[in-house]
C-alpha cells in the first residue's frame, strides 16, 4: 500500500517555494504517480497560493517593464526569463488542477495532469539552464502572477479552470511561439529555439488534455461545450481572446475554432 496519497505528492510541489525544490518535488511526484508508488487519494486540500521565492519580484501585468523584440541579446535574455516564469508557473498549475479536482473525475484526468506537471518542470529546467548559459538567472528580473491570478478566480470550478487555464492561457502559447521560435532562430540561437519548439509540441498535448475533459465533464453534464466555453471565459477570464491564432496547432489540440471564434476581438 503506498505510504503517499497523489493530493499529499501534489500539495508537496505547491508548497515548495525555491525553484530546485519545486522541480525536485514535482519530478518525484510525477515519477511516483507513474510508477504506482501513491495512492489514489485525496485527503489534503492544495493551498490557496503556491510558494514563491523571493524572487523575481512579482508585479502586476501592468507595471511590467516593457520588452524588446529579442533581436540584441539583452531582449533575448528578457525574453527568455519571461517564459521561464510562465514555465515555472505552470509547474504549479498543473498540480493544483490535479490535487485539486482529481477526485471528481476517473483516474486518467490524474494520469494527464501528472504528465503535464512533470513536462512543465522540465520546461523551467531546460530554460532556467539556458538563462545560465547567457550569464543571467531565474529572478534577476520583475515577473508577474497572471496566471496564478487565472488559477484563484477557478479554484471553485473544475470546468472554469479547464476553460480559462489549458483552453485559453496554454492554447495562447500555440498562438504566439512560433514566432518566437523564429526570432531565436534568425539570431542564431538554435538552443533557445529548438527548446522552444520541444515546449510548443508539449503544449499541443497539454491543451489537448484541457479539451478532451472539459469536454467528458459536459457530457455527463448535459452542456453544450462551445457555449459553455464562452460562457465561461467570458465570466472568469479578464483579458481578450485575439488572433492570430495558431488554427493548426489549436486543432491538433482538438480545440476548434466553433470554441473561440466567437469571443474573438480583431
Amino acid at each position: 500500500m503506498p505510504e503517499r496519497s497523489v493530493a499529499q505528492a501534489c500539495r508537496a510541489v505547491l508548497t515548495a517555494a525555491a525553484p530546485a525544490d519545486k522541480v525536485k518535488a514535482a519530478r518525484a511526484a510525477a515519477r511516483d504517480w507513474r510508477l504506482g508508488r501513491l495512492a489514489f487519494e485525496f485527503d489534503v486540500a492544495m493551498p490557496d497560493k503556491p510558494a514563491r521565492p523571493d524572487k523575481p519580484e512579482l508585479l502586476a501585468p501592468s507595471h511590467m517593464p516593457r520588452r524588446g523584440k529579442g533581436g540584441s541579446e539583452r531582449g533575448r535574455i528578457a525574453l527568455i526569463h519571461a517564459i521561464t516564469h510562465i514555465e515555472f508557473s505552470a509547474i504549479d498549475l498543473a498540480f493544483d488542477v490535479a490535487g485539486r479536482f482529481g477526485a471528481q473525475f476517473p483516474r486518467g484526468f490524474t494520469d494527464d495532469w501528472m504528465r503535464v506537471g512533470g513536462d512543465e518542470a522540465m520546461h523551467f529546467a531546460l530554460l532556467d539552464r539556458r538563462l545560465k548559459r547567457f550569464g543571467s538567472f531565474y529572478g534577476a528580473m520583475p515577473a508577474h502572477d497572471g496566471l496564478w491570478d487565472a488559477a484563484a478566480e477557478t479554484s471553485h470550478d473544475a470546468l472554469a479552470r479547464l476553460a480559462v487555464v489549458p483552453m485559453v492561457l496554454e492554447a495562447r502559447g500555440l498562438d504566439v511561439t512560433p514566432a518566437m521560435v523564429e526570432r531565436f532562430s534568425s539570431a542564431n540561437d538554435g538552443v533557445t529555439a529548438r527548446i522552444l519548439t520541444r515546449i510548443l509540441n508539449d503544449e499541443i498535448r497539454h491543451v489537448s488534455a484541457g479539451t478532451v475533459w472539459f469536454e467528458s465533464a459536459c457530457r455527463e453534464k448535459g452542456l453544450v461545450p462551445e457555449t459553455t466555453w464562452q460562457a465561461l471565459v467570458t465570466r472568469y477570464y479578464r483579458g481578450l481572446i485575439k488572433p492570430p491564432f495558431n488554427d493548426s496547432a489549436r486543432s491538433s489540440a482538438g480545440l476548434s475554432r466553433d470554441y473561440y471564434q466567437a469571443l474573438a476581438v480583431e
